[in-house]
């Protein structure tokens, strides 16, 4: 008998947790005797029927059944005990209160020991129409459990599978027999299974579900791909609100997060190229645009880059159009620069490197279309490996991937650049690729503008110097000291020149002028008002009349232009000299006694805008004293206020009794910062004495 209460002990715990399981359904265990009579009647019959068990214990189950057919189920329970098969269905039986109730009954025989016949019957039963309830809600879940798209499993608190749905059979690979008792890193070991089944015990201890978590890796229905899914966790409890198991739903999401993470990458690239068209070719030096292709490439990119540019064109040769003798080129730009083992193996900055026509690098040069080593291995390095080790090298210090992209602007080769990846994010693909070579094509267009800028300003730089005069020979009592000094390679060469002329009655006239704009054009019209200047000084016109004649001159131009222009008529006998401006910074004068002004005549307007008058200035220049004519490059600096640099001048002009060509030196040492903004033009004039 003992054996009989054990096992109906643990046919009642069956029972609550099913009905716990199912929600709040009470589900009663009575058993009887093979003749009905009731032995056991537990504490859900209890609180169903009202009955305590010394009320029932010993009567017969069938006083318990409304009169009429329900009657009959003594008769029936008596019938299963002799067959040994079950019997389920409806009763209604009546409550202590007197009220009729409803039931769902399921009955079936325990056999005795020797297994000989029914020696018990045990009797479970619930409320009817709670049953019923129990089954709606049943169907609904069961068949949302089964339709459902979404992979949904259920695991007990020691997360192990009890069930799951066809969906999450399909998304795992696995049938639900292989789920059914065995964890999830016993099933799927190459998902991030710990994270998650920390995750589950998360919900398990806490009660909150956890959303979108995220779980990745592959599993045997695609074991060649990784794939990323979006899991929830909900616990479940039984009507005491103790945690009995978990609910977890999951959605494949890898078409969605590769779609992100494509997007994510084309913002990226974007950014990318945005920030190479701001910072790339913004000095029109070569080194420093090389370096800042690799600067940009790495680690956004690549591991490590190198920048190579034609060694005719690093030199400020013109380079050639065809790659058929080889390839010459000098490395302007790595990155990193230091600290990296796989730049550690590549040639330093500064360094010439030297390719036969048929080596792997000359023909992807030659063919001015990137090209790209996916799998960078003994394999591939083969046909490099004959001419260098360095191939070998980089394999070994873990290069994997290889993009070399051509420098190619205005259908000119100017050099080529090399990304190398190291790290374990895949081979360069083709949108790396086409990213390479957009950055490599900026690159190449800054390189170029480069190349052009620095023809042009070595040809202005050149026009210039032979239009200035060659040698000035003063008249008696003048002595005259001259400098000029380009613009720094990052300003373009602009119209600065100056003169010293002989005029009729001892006389000379000190000119300077500065044509606005820069480059071949400023200094061709240079040339132009400098020869009009010397012919028309010739005939001995006025000052006035002269500076019209050069209005008229620039008014002969295809395409206006305006000239700043300073004309001084300098008379050493009568020590007096007549100043004349047209827009053009004022001279200084410093006096034989140490006194140093600047002559604040009427600035006038520069040639070419017409219609003012110039109005000419007599000032008195004592024996001994120092003119000095010079243009705005000089006395204009950056972040410098422009009277405050005229002071400067005036101060160092304080000591006249120097030779003009130490004023000269010491005006250009301590006015002009290393890299200069602008042309300088500079005369020094010491008038008698």
């Amino acid at each position: 008998m003992n054996e009989d209460i054990q096992v109906d002990d643990l046919i009642d715990s069956a029972a609550q947790a099913a009905g716990g399981w199912l929600g709040s359904l009470p589900v009663a265990l009575v058993a009887t005797s093979a003749t009905g009579t009731i032995v056991r009647w537990n504490q859900v019959a209890q609180e169903l029927l009202g009955y305590a068990p010394p009320q029932m214990l010993g009567h017969n189950i069938a006083d318990l059944l409304h009169p009429g057919s329900d009657r009959s189920l003594g008769r029936s329970l008596w019938e299963t005990a002799a067959t040994g098969r079950g019997v389920m269905g409806t009763v209604t039986a009546w409550h202590r209160d007197g009220h009729p109730m409803e039931l769902e009954i399921w009955a079936s025989p325990v056999a005795d020991r020797q297994g000989h016949g029914a020696a018990t019957v045990l009797v479970f039963a619930a409320d009817a129409p709670a049953a019923r309830r129990i089954r709606g809600s049943s169907a609904v879940w069961d068949g949302l459990f089964a339709r459902s798209p979404v992979g949904i499993a259920i695991l007990d608190t020691q997360l192990r599978f009890l069930q799951v749905n066809a969906a999450l059979e399909v998304m795992n690979g696995l049938p639900e027999s292989a789920h059914v008792g065995r964890r999830l890193a016993e099933i799927l070991p190459a998902v991030n299974a710990r994270e998650m089944e920390e995750a589950m015990l998360q919900v398990l201890e806490s009660g909150e579900p956890v959303l979108d978590r995220r779980r990745v890796g592959r599993t045997p229905a695609e074991p060649e791909l990784d794939r990323v899914w979006s899991c929830s966790y909900v616990r479940v409890e039984d009507p005491a609100h103790m945690p009995i198991g978990i609910i977890a739903s999951l959605v494949d999401i890898t078409e969605q997060r590769r779609d992100h993470v494509e997007a994510e990458a084309g913002r990226r690239r974007l950014a990318l190229l945005s920030e190479a068209s701001i910072r790339m070719g913004s000095s029109l030096d070569l080194e420093r645009t090389a370096q800042e292709l690799a600067d940009l490439a790495v680690p956004r990119l690549a591991d490590a880059v190198t920048v190579d540019v034609l060694d005719a064109l690093a030199r400020g040769d013109e380079p050639g159009m065809g790659l058929t003798g080889g390839a010459a080129l000098r490395r302007l730009g790595r990155a990193p620069l230091g600290g990296s083992r796989v730049t550690d193996i590549l040639a330093p900055l500064g360094r010439t490197l030297s390719f036969p026509a048929t080596a792997p690098y000359t023909q992807a040069l030659a063919g001015r279309q990137p090209f790209l080593v996916a799998h960078l291995d003994e394999r591939t390095i083969a046909p490099a490996a004959r001419h260098t080790a360095r191939p070998a090298q980089l394999v070994e210090a873990g290069v994997h991937s290889l993009v070399m992209a051509p420098l190619v602007a205005r259908d000119r080769v100017l050099g080529v650049a090399g990304f190398y990846r190291t790290r374990p994010i895949g081979p360069f693909g083709s949108e790396d690729v086409t990213l390479a070579s957009e950055l490599a094509a900026r690159a190449a267009l800054s390189i170029d503008n480069a190349r052009l800028y620095h023809r042009e300003h070595e040809t202005a730089v050149i026009l210039q110097r032979s239009m200035l005069p060659q040698h000035i020979t003063p008249p008696a009592g003048i002595d005259v000291s001259h400098r000029y000094l380009p613009a720094s390679d990052v300003n373009e060469v602009g119209g600065d020149w100056y003169d010293v002329l002989p005029l009729a009655g001892g006389k000379a006239a000190l000119l300077i002028g500065d044509v606005m704009g820069h480059g071949i054009g400023a200094a061709a019209v240079m040339g132009r008002l400098s020869a009009s200047v010397r012919s028309l000084a010739r005939l001995d016109l006025s000052p006035v009349r002269l500076l019209h004649q050069l209005e008229a001159a620039l008014a002969d131009l295809a395409e206006p232009m305006l000239a700043t222009f300073l004309y001084v008529v300098v008379d050493p006998a009568a020590g007096r000299c007549t100043v004349t401006r047209a827009g053009h910074p004022p001279p200084a004068l410093a006096l034989p006694d140490g006194t140093v002004r600047i002559l604040d005549t009427p600035p006038g307007v520069p040639l070419g805008v017409g219609g003012i008058a110039f109005t000419p200035v007599e000032v008195e220049v004592p024996p001994g004293s120092l003119l000095v004519l010079y243009t705005d490059g000089l006395i204009e600096a950056r972040g410098s206020d422009l009277d405050e640099r005229l002071a400067e001048l005036a101060q160092l002009l304080a000591d006249p009794r120097r030779q003009p060509d130490h004023v000269c030196d010491s005006l250009i040492s301590h006015l002009v910062p290393a890299a200069a903004d602008d042309d300088i033009a500079l005369l020094v004039a010491r008038v008698g004495g």
